[in-house]
């Protein structure tokens, strides 16, 4: 009888080493910018549970009541001011991030008529969607570069897509989401010798605060399959455009 819980702890001694050595090797650090709602908050809580020491930024944190009650840490950013970017930049210096995830984007309110449209009210959304996650990751990428997977995933849009926009609207939007896939591909391109894997990815049409709470799926269905694609991610990958479900998109 001895001779056998003698082996029975053995077994569960080895077994307990091996699932935390597969844990350790398959967690890292994720820091999500615009994680206080929507999508982002849905991605940070996925990423959570799942093992990942998440960062979650927010433009402003004392209000992310939802965020803050997760076990991420919140950092104070906003993506169109230099300043902010830069402060985020030096409070993690020296630390590793294995997975860059540019979530922050908004969507105006556009004139149904073209003669009505502001176009200086579109070049917001271009700050933001665009140009936003180019900051973030022009000042972060010392910190990828230091960490293990290697991986920018931009959250895009297949608004920004040219091949599918068959029914118009949203100037501002498409034409930023569109920018924001072209900042993605000669990334990718520009920064191949890093190895680092510069990804577009659509999220699915959400249901969301942004779009008025319409869409096909719900905000923790999309980071499911957000978590799967981007937690997946290789240098094979850099330069691809992905659905949130793992299909090719067109460009």
């Amino acid at each position: 009888m001895p001779r056998v819980v003698i082996t029975f702890l053995t077994v569960t001694v080895f077994f307990s080493l091996g699932f935390n050595s597969v844990l350790a090797e398959n967690t890292g650090t994720v820091l999500i910018t615009g994680a206080n709602r929507g999508i982002g908050l849905a991605i940070a809580e996925k990423f959570s549970e799942s093992g990942y020491l998440v960062i979650g930024t927010a433009r402003k944190p004392d209000a992310a009541k939802e965020l803050r009650q997760l076990p991420v840490r919140i950092l104070q950013l906003d993506v169109t001011n230099p300043a902010s970017v830069a402060l985020l930049a030096s409070s993690l210096d020296g630390e590793a991030i294995d997975i860059l995830i540019n979530n922050a984007g908004m969507l105006s309110v556009e004139a149904s008529e073209f003669a009505d449209v502001d176009i200086d009210a579109l070049v917001t959304e271009y700050r933001v969607n665009a140009l936003g996650a180019l900051r973030v990751t022009q000042a972060l990428l010392p910190n990828v570069l230091a960490g293990k997977q290697k991986v920018v995933a931009n959250i895009s849009s297949m608004m920004g897509s040219q091949e599918l926009n068959t029914f118009g609207c949203c100037l501002g939007y498409r034409a930023s989401k569109a920018a924001l896939n072209s900042f993605t591909k000669t990334l990718a391109v520009d920064l191949a010798e890093t190895d680092i894997a510069f990804v577009a990815i659509h999220p699915g049409y959400v249901k969301t605060d942004m779009n008025g709470g319409q869409g096909a799926i719900t905000s923790e269905q999309s980071a499911a399959g957000l978590f799967k694609v981007i937690s997946a991610l290789s240098k094979a990958d850099s330069g691809k455009f992905y659905n949130y479900d793992g299909a090719s998109m067109p460009w």
